[in-house]
């Protein structure tokens, strides 16, 4: 267990070591590695998202797809489509496999794709398999997609149904780094150029697969447990909570989904943390990231400038340790 913990922080440093100021999107991403899930990001132009993604795969060896969203995008551009062949003479139809059948996949722009692009997406997500022509193809064994969108440009954007937000297991939010970091960033960039950097480190694929092992069997008390219902159910049913203003700021909380991907994180978080039990303190460090993208905020809530941090904020103010 130690030296795949060993393991998986050298993958964070690593990445770390090129993702300049972006710790948060770096432990989001370990964390959906380990859960078997995948991430959404919301930042401004240029803060690493395609850069992450690029060492990320580098550092896994892993095959890295880029999907590029725009209107005309069609699902056989993401998917892959049968197309005609002659093999000694007789026609065949051959599968070309799309960009999908990647181990990590950058859905840049997702909100831009109409709905019949997101919802080829969203059965690779969810199945871990497309289907085209009525076969079915099974996707790589270690797959994640990331998507990004951009909070600033909403003109000729189709907003990602609830459906297909849930099946994010993580929602992480980007700002701009401080002027530390960007003065790193800089020295950074110039040593990539003079090709004075070092040779970064790699980690075998099957790292991630024994620590998803670790992380499913790993021990979480029915008093975190419950906790773990609680903060959810308060998304649900805020006003059990007379004392507070939750329930006039959610109008739909989050679902059965939340809760098990809520779980996970969790435990994941307390491996990265070097622990082999859950504590309260792994969930409330996650909680944010996995039901920000859960929660459909009220017109008071909005008119009020009230953002989903706030009521996940107010919330585990209010759901007591059991």
């Amino acid at each position: 267990m130690t030296d795949l913990l060993e393991q998986v922080k050298a993958l964070q440093v690593e990445v770390n070591h090129s993702v300049l100021g972006q710790e948060k999107l770096v432990n989001a991403l370990t964390i959906a590695l380990l859960t078997n899930g995948n991430v959404l990001l919301e930042g401004l132009p240029g803060t690493a998202k395609t850069r992450s993604i690029r060492t990320l795969s580098k550092v896994l060896k892993a095959e890295l797809g880029r999907i590029q969203f725009t209107p005309d995008l069609l699902p056989s551009d993401v998917t892959g489509t049968e197309v005609y062949q002659e093999v000694e003479g007789k026609p065949t139809l051959t599968f070309k496999e799309g960009p999908i059948f990647n181990n990590l996949v950058l859905a840049d722009e997702i909100n831009r794709a109409p709905a019949k692009v997101q919802a080829a997406l969203l059965e690779a997500m969810e199945e871990r398999q497309v289907t085209v022509m009525g076969k079915s193809y099974k996707l790589p064994p270690l797959f994640m997609v990331l998507a990004t969108q951009n909070p600033i440009e909403q003109e000729g954007t189709y907003p990602l149904p609830e459906a297909q937000m849930d099946r994010f297991a993580i929602k992480i939010t980007l700002d701009y780094p401080d002027d530390e970091a960007e003065l790193s960033i800089i020295r950074l960039v110039r040593g990539e150029e003079s090709h004075s950097s070092k040779e970064s480190v790699k980690i075998d694929q099957d790292v991630i697969f024994q620590a998803r092992e670790i992380v499913t069997n790993m021990h979480i008390s029915e008093d975190v447990e419950k906790y773990i219902v609680a903060i959810v159910m308060a998304t649900r049913k805020p006003e059990r909570y007379a004392d507070s203003p939750l329930k006039n700021w959610i109008s739909v909380g989050a679902s059965p989904r939340a809760t098990i991907t809520l779980d996970k994180c969790a435990r994941a978080q307390a491996w990265l943390n070097g622990k082999d039990y859950v504590d309260p303190d792994d969930v409330r460090s996650i909680v944010a990231d996995v039901l920000r993208h859960r929660i459909a905020l009220s017109y008071e809530a909005q008119a009020d400038g009230i953002t989903t941090d706030d009521v996940i904020t107010e919330i585990i103010k209010q759901v007591a340790v059991i």
